[in-house]
């Protein structure tokens, strides 16, 4: 399976993206996808083809919080699915561009 990513591991071309990359951005980051974490990337890419924007760590909570309930968007919930920067690895792992103030 090939496609393009920036220097971060982003994809270039967001029409790429399907579930088969997804597992392989996902296992490049260490992270075996689960059904938690399915519902947490079908949520975001519904945030972006609403707002055309990747959103940062609090507007994903909030979104969340809408679609998932409020057990499913804490941001320790989030550490544990995605360790490090949750709102940055869901966006790669998703195939949308990087969440803006993000680092």
């Amino acid at each position: 399976m090939t496609f393009e990513t920036d220097n971060d591991g982003f994809l270039l071309n967001l029409a790429e993206w399907n579930t088969d990359v997804a597992q392989n951005i996902a296992a490049q980051e260490g992270i075996d996808l689960s059904q938690a974490h399915w519902e947490v990337l079908y949520a975001l890419r519904e945030f972006y083809t609403k707002y055309d924007l990747s959103p940062a760590m609090r507007p994903l909570t909030r979104h969340l919080k809408k679609s998932l309930g409020p057990e499913k968007s804490t941001s320790l919930y989030l550490l544990k699915l995605f360790p490090g920067s949750p709102a940055k690895i869901a966006a790669k792992i998703a195939g949308l561009p990087r969440p803006e103030n993000c680092l």
